[in-house]
């Protein structure tokens, strides 16, 4: 069965599967972390769908549903947080949370559109997008989750591509050459930034899901292809592509947020400080490089199709400066510094332009009062912490 949204095709992925799942097979879950992670995928939700659901009175037990992504590395403190259950610490005796594996955060944002999840982890671009749909479910953004600039922004080069110099000479590279990103993402943000900086013009630029890009490179028929961790160190630990540039190259970041609705906010303010509470754990702990090896056995547990040493890698391994790499893997930032800002306002004008949302994003729709609270009350700053990229000898698993 195919399904089409906005000129994207999900085979076999239809509306009756976008639930979110915890078991899938590998071969579907390449096809469902398809091309589009943003807006391009929402469905319809119906007028005042949850805006009136009811969280109770403050402390008393709830019934909490999380959507969130071990597929996206930049995410994984959601990951540690079902893994390690901080939230249990804070939230009310007798409370309850449902975790419910996002294929991609567009999914996320329409289950959380829909009222079927309280609180969602997803990439800049569904975040955004979720928050320009407050006619039907006013979302807000209530934390930032990580930044990187090697995380979305990741350059793949089929593997008999001559071995450049540096970064920028690869990107030329690319000019007249076959380049495959998913677009409306952050991927194709990123892409044509750095096409607009350095003057690039593929031959072609073709927008393809996961799965078709891995394919792709297999029978060589793409030169180049823009994709996100996990997925990147895959492909090139299976020596199916090779990365020759980043973010870190052009000065280009992306990230991740946590996404409440604005019901959930007004109604019970002691459970988003209960879950922040949390979710300020679990991002030291992903700080803590003590914690690598036990973090990629839980991305293990909570993914499918992807070996311990690529999970580990996309978070911790080291690449080589000469192919973007970058000491920090991931700014643990927690609130809303100045560099999640300002990438929440580059995002959005990239979405205005793509049409994907009708107006850059509305004031409000960033609530950063209870991190700076928590923040403050722990004696700590945003950022919190960073994943730090480790020697391949750090890797103890198999």
């Amino acid at each position: 069965m195919d399904e089409s949204f906005d000129g994207y095709s999900f085979r076999g992925f239809s509306r009756g599967a976008s639930h979110l799942i915890d078991r899938i097979k590998p071969g579907a879950l390449l096809l469902a972390l398809a091309a589009g992670v943003t807006a391009s995928f929402l469905m319809t939700a119906p007028a005042g769908a949850a805006d009136d659901k009811s969280y109770g009175k403050p402390g008393d037990p709830i019934d909490l549903s999380v959507g969130y992504q071990p597929y996206y590395t930049e995410s994984w403190s959601e990951l540690i947080m079902r893994g390690e259950q901080f939230y249990e610490k804070y939230l009310p005796q007798g409370s309850t949370v449902n975790f419910q594996v996002g294929l991609q955060g567009a999914i996320i944002v329409n289950q959380m559109i829909a009222g079927k999840q309280d609180i969602g982890y997803a990439g800049d671009m569904p975040s955004i997008v979720a928050t320009s749909k407050s006619d039907i479910r006013d979302l807000r953004l209530v934390s930032t989750l990580g930044l990187g600039y090697d995380q979305c922004n990741i350059f793949l080069v089929r593997t008999d591509a001559p071995e450049f110099k540096s970064p920028e000479e690869a990107i030329k590279w690319l000019n007249g050459k076959t380049v495959a990103v998913p677009k409306g993402s952050c991927t194709d943000r990123f892409a044509q930034a750095v096409f607009k900086r350095f003057d690039i013009q593929p031959s072609e630029y073709l927008n393809q899901n996961i799965e078709v890009i891995t394919s792709g490179f297999r029978a060589g028929k793409l030169d180049a292809a823009v994709i996100w961790e996990p997925t990147a160190s895959r492909l090139i630990q299976e020596n199916l592509a090779r990365k020759v540039a980043t973010g870190v190259s052009v000065d280009e970041n992306d990230g991740g947020f946590m996404i409440m609705p604005q019901a959930l906010i007004a109604q019970r303010p002691d459970i988003v400080k209960d879950w922040l509470q949390a979710e300020l754990d679990a991002e030291l702990y992903f700080a803590d490089p003590k914690n690598a090896m036990d973090i990629a056995a839980m991305a293990v547990a909570q993914t499918t199709g992807f070996p311990e040493k690529a999970l580990w890698s996309s978070a911790f391994g080291t690449t080589a400066k000469a192919s973007g790499g970058t000491d920090t893997r991931i700014t643990l930032a927690y609130g809303f510094t100045p560099a999640a800002k300002n990438l929440i306002q580059k995002a959005s004008k990239f979405l205005l332009e793509i049409k994907s949302v009708n107006a850059e994003i509305r004031p409000d729709a960033v609530v950063p009062q209870f991190v700076d609270e928590i923040l403050k009350a722990r004696g700590l700053t945003a950022p919190v912490g960073e994943v730090k990229a480790l020697p391949d000898s750090a890797y103890t698993g198999q």
